[in-house]
């Protein structure tokens, strides 16, 4: 499905929209939800949704542009996605990048997505910066076009493209969408291509089909604007009228009809993947368009077929024939058509014809067993839970509304949404089954590893898949004709940004600490603008209690402690948890282990009795050890073949040495975790479970009294015992320059990853050096990003961070490159590195103060951050108003305390270059770039042989 929102299922009866401008408040029962909204339209035809939540001092303003890729043609695909790029260029008053530029000096946030049936564009900043986002977002609507220049469309070209790379051809089974769309819907069919487009597609796209796109769909009659926040309404729709007001009115477009497909027969097909190391099975039918009677029912049915331990394919494939750990199953309704897909990852070996039999088993199970009430009811009841996640930020709720007025014309649409939802029926459910599942014509895609065929399903025929060449670098030379343009005429003085007024003072949200008998400490804020609570214990330990032999039992434990309790099955733990319409769940780091919950206010306490039953009383099911094993195996062999967990399994491993355990992944080897047992499991959790090195952070719509009491029982029953942590040596200050390559063959993208260790977050200089950090490359507006995505277009984004914990992390550069520019863009990144040593401007640093400072605003607005901050908090004993302190870090910054940090803490002489691609094509020209060593490594970093065929005369 596109929409970004789940539905509430209580909500008070809301008209439906029948003037051009209304207002409508939804109010939850009993828990009480406001959610008021103004609709009205501007004589250019834009449509404008305002609300008001004054929760936060900050405001969100998201556009959604009524085109998305469904919108383009054949030969001219991936011109939605392509045209989103260009708007965040320039336009006619806001210079080269400095859209991203001066959100973020204003202490925001900016990005954009596009989708089959959409574009959005969004700013979230301190309520200060309202009329200057709308100054920038009525720039580009209006007065951007003329700006399109060849170089710019050319960079973007390039951009866009590397992230097709990234994203799907250097991923395993990344062109499986592909393979379906194009086998599903005909030619010409709004949903035949894939949003990112073909790749010659965009090669060939020039300025002029640009300024057509625009001309077509890009008018202010084809948009909805939400704004939503903390705003004055009547201030508000002063400036929506001065900013959008004299926009014209461009091409009028046309509702696109419904274009729901057949499938006449079943097609079988099949692909041979470079990166997969498990074979994968697809099956697709033809469904119905979103909103559709039937796609709700349909949506109840790939819940109840997939999810759980009660769901037949689960039953079948995973407990009894053991075919896979997991099963996935979902009906992607979209504006003008629908599919239902099941995808199966299978184990590794596995016949993806047995896999196929298995699913139709499941089926035949599902039609003997039928829907029951009580499978209704456990779909139905996280909704509401689910509803009030999506809309607990500004930007969820501007998301929400936009949706519902782009697709149906209402932004009160969720009445009619949740009666919708309400409606179905089990009967229902059967029905969509029988019409468009059972015993109907499907599409079936085979991924295998490469020399696998004996995998592929029966009668399969070979996919046509394009495969990208690599190619030696060649830079294009690119004449501009048009650097010249007369202004497009404005009643307003558009050249001048508005002033953004005063700054929101820094307003933390009140905590408090408390510390159980037990030696648990807890950490709570209130906050109660939805009926939500989220908390978790945070246990010290995790991956670093690992110990060499079998790395892997701190991540199990985590597994095998969802898997039922002492006095509840598997399936009647997660019933529990379902009926609750909680969210419950446990994961390993390295450093602790988490469990964590998610629930309606209300249901907080039967919630956490849940997770005091599995925490204190374990079930350690034999089976269900057994099946999490064979999942964690197949989770490690299929990421070896994933080019970016290669280069963080070596480039940790580089970092650390093997001496240290943080040099290995929390997950282990295959080997590792094929000799652990349940009893070392039982040995781990007796030695290093304890409330003593435990911490309880909780927020949400409780008070603390009501918290404390809700705790009593595990304050009594979790007793605490002594934890012995290990105290490992980090490895000496490196002395040199080395470059290690990792051979990934026929690779689209290289990884690149540069650094070496650094600093704890404990040390008093570890907050100074990420502030010195931001300009190089802590933001989108970083140098290193800068360069090598906005200047050259060698990748969709780079990146340079500190990373530390109570233990010393490193300093990391990181971007995925095109294949053929690896040796340029390791060099760019060394070239600038050092000189940024040399010092930055004062404009450099006064905007890194003006980001991390103003950026603040946004820190308190959702649970999740908050419960971030207590976390940072009880981790590395800060105070409640450490961000203060750290505001005061940024503000002493100076020129040369800057300086100061950079020189000692970035050497590029010292660090490890480390490059994960295609080395037949790319390894051999590193020798002479003047490093200390150049050594072509697994990614185990032992030392390979130069592969056969290597070129050496780059």
């Amino acid at each position: 499905m596109h929409r970004i929102i789940l539905i509430l299922l209580l909500l008070a009866g809301v008209s439906p929209l029948q003037r051009s401008s209304q207002a409508v408040q939804a109010q939850q029962k009993g828990d009480k939800l406001t959610l008021d909204f103004e609709k009205y339209t501007l004589d250019n035809g834009l449509q404008v949704v305002l609300h008001q939540d004054k929760s936060d001092p900050i405001v969100s303003v998201a556009i959604q542009y009524h085109v998305g890729s469904n919108r383009e043609k054949t030969g001219r695909t991936g011109f939605a996605h392509l045209f989103e790029h260009m708007l965040f260029q320039e336009s006619e008053n806001v210079g080269q990048d400095q859209f991203f530029k001066k959100i973020q000096d204003a202490g925001g946030t900016l990005n954009g997505g596009t989708w089959q049936d959409g574009t959005i564009y969004y700013e979230v900043v301190p309520k200060n910066a309202l009329e200057m986002a709308l100054w920038l977002e009525s720039d580009r609507m209006g007065f951007m076009i003329n700006t399109v220049t060849e170089s710019a469309f050319y960079n973007q070209q390039e951009v866009v493209q590397n992230e097709k790379r990234q994203r799907v051809d250097n991923n395993p089974y990344g062109h499986t969408s592909y393979i379906i769309d194009k086998s599903m819907y005909p030619e010409g069919h709004p949903y035949n291509w894939q949003v990112i487009g073909e790749l010659e597609d965009l090669k060939n796209a020039t300025v002029a089909d640009v300024k057509e796109f625009y001309d077509r769909f890009y008018g202010p009659n084809n948009a909805t604007m939400v704004i939503a926040g903390d705003f004055d309404v009547a201030e508000t729709k002063a400036l929506v009228e001065k900013y959008f007001g004299e926009i014209k009115r461009r091409q009028e477009v046309a509702p696109l009809k419904i274009q729901n497909v057949t499938i006449g027969e079943t097609k079988r097909l099949y692909h041979e993947d470079n990166f997969a190391k498990a074979p994968q099975l697809n099956m697709v039918w033809a469904a119905v368009e979103e909103y559709n009677k039937d796609a709700y029912a349909l949506n109840f049915l790939a819940e109840l077929l997939s999810n759980g331990k009660k769901a037949p394919l689960y039953k079948v494939l995973v407990e009894e024939k053991e075919l896979t750990s997991r099963v996935m199953a979902y009906n992607a309704s979209r504006q003008i058509a629908g599919a239902f897909r099941i995808s199966i990852t299978a184990n590794n070996g596995i016949s993806l014809d047995s896999v196929e039999q298995a699913v139709l088993e499941g089926f035949e199970r599902f039609e003997k067993n039928g829907v029951t009430d009580k499978d209704m009811e456990r779909v139905k009841a996280g909704l509401e839970t689910n509803f009030y996640n999506r809309i607990s930020s500004i930007l969820g709720k501007s998301w929400q509304l936009a949706q519902y007025n782009a697709f149906t014309g209402d932004p009160g649409f969720i009445t009619q949404d949740i009666d919708n939802i309400k409606a179905v029926t089990r009967q229902e459910v059967q029905a969509v089954y029988d019409k468009y599942i059972k015993g109907k014509p499907y599409i079936i895609t085979s991924f295998v590893p490469k020399d696998q065929m004996a995998l592929i399903a029966r009668s399969s025929e070979k996919a046509r898949v394009v495969e990208e060449e690599i190619t030696e670098n060649e830079e294009k030379e690119v004449k501009e004709f048009n650097a010249k343009y007369e202004k497009t005429p404005s009643a307003i003085d558009r050249s001048k940004e508005p002033e953004k007024g005063t700054f929101p003072a820094l307003n933390i949200p009140a905590s408090w600490q408390e510390q159980l008998a037990n030696g648990m400490k807890v950490y709570g804020i209130r906050h109660a603008e939805l009926p939500l609570v989220n908390f978790n214990i945070r246990i010290s330990g995790g991956h670093l209690l690992d110990s060499f032999d079998k790395i892997g039992v701190a991540n199990l434990m985590t597994d095998i402690m969802m898997e039922g309790t002492k006095n509840k099955t598997p399936e009647e733990l997660e019933e529990e948890i379902e009926l609750l319409g909680a969210n419950i769940g446990m994961y390993t780091s390295d450093q602790s282990i988490t469990i964590y919950g998610n629930t309606l206010s209300r249901n907080f306490g039967k919630t956490l009795d849940l997770i005091e039953e599995i925490l204190l009383e374990p079930r350690w099911d034999e089976a269900e050890f057994n099946r999490i094993k064979i999942r964690t195996i197949n989770d490690i062999m299929r990421r070896e073949a994933n080019p970016n967990a290669i280069a963080s399994k070596a480039f940790n491993k580089l970092i650390y040495g093997e001496d240290h355990i943080l040099a290995y992944a929390a997950t282990g080897t295959q080997e590792s975790v094929e000799r652990i047992t349940i009893d070392d499991l039982k040995q781990f959790y007796a030695k290093n479970y304890s409330p003593s090195v435990a911490a309880f952070h909780i927020v949400g719509s409780l008070n603390k009294e009501e918290i404390l009491g809700e705790l009593k029982d595990l304050e009594t029953k979790w007793k605490a015992r002594k934890v012995v942590f290990p105290d490992y040596t980090l490895p000496e200050q490196r002395d040199k320059a080395s470059l290690y390559f990792v051979d990934v063959p026929q690779a689209k993208q290289s990884v690149i990853n540069i650094g070496y260790l650094a600093l704890p977050y404990t040390h008093e200089d570890y907050y100074p050096a990420v502030v010195m950090n931001n300009k190089l490359g802590g933001s989108f507006n970083g140098n290193v990003n800068l360069i090598l995505r906005e200047e050259k277009g060698y990748t969709y984004g780079a990146r340079t961070y500190f990373s530390g914990s109570k233990i010393a992390g490193p300093f990391i550069a990181s971007s995925s490159v095109r294949t053929n520019v690896s040796f340029e863009s390791v060099s760019i990144f060394r070239d600038e590195i050092t000189k940024y040593r040399e010092g930055i401007s004062q404009e450099d640093l006064d905007f890194t103060k003006n980001s991390m400072i103003k950026s603040n605003a946004r820190k308190f607005e959702t649970q999740n951050s908050l419960l971030g901050m207590l976390a940072a908090m009880s981790e590395y004993d800060l105070p409640a108003d450490y961000i203060k302190n750290q505001e005061e870090v940024v503000r002493n910054m100076t020129l040369e305390r800057h300086k100061q940090l950079a020189q000692k803490y970035l050497d590029p002489a010292k660090m490890i270059y480390l490059v994960v691609g295609d080395a037949e094509t790319q390894f051999e020209q590193f020798k002479e770039a003047g490093f200390d060593e150049v050594l072509l490594i697994d990614s185990d970093t032992n030392p390979v042989e130069i592969p056969v065929g290597t070129n050496t005369n780059k």
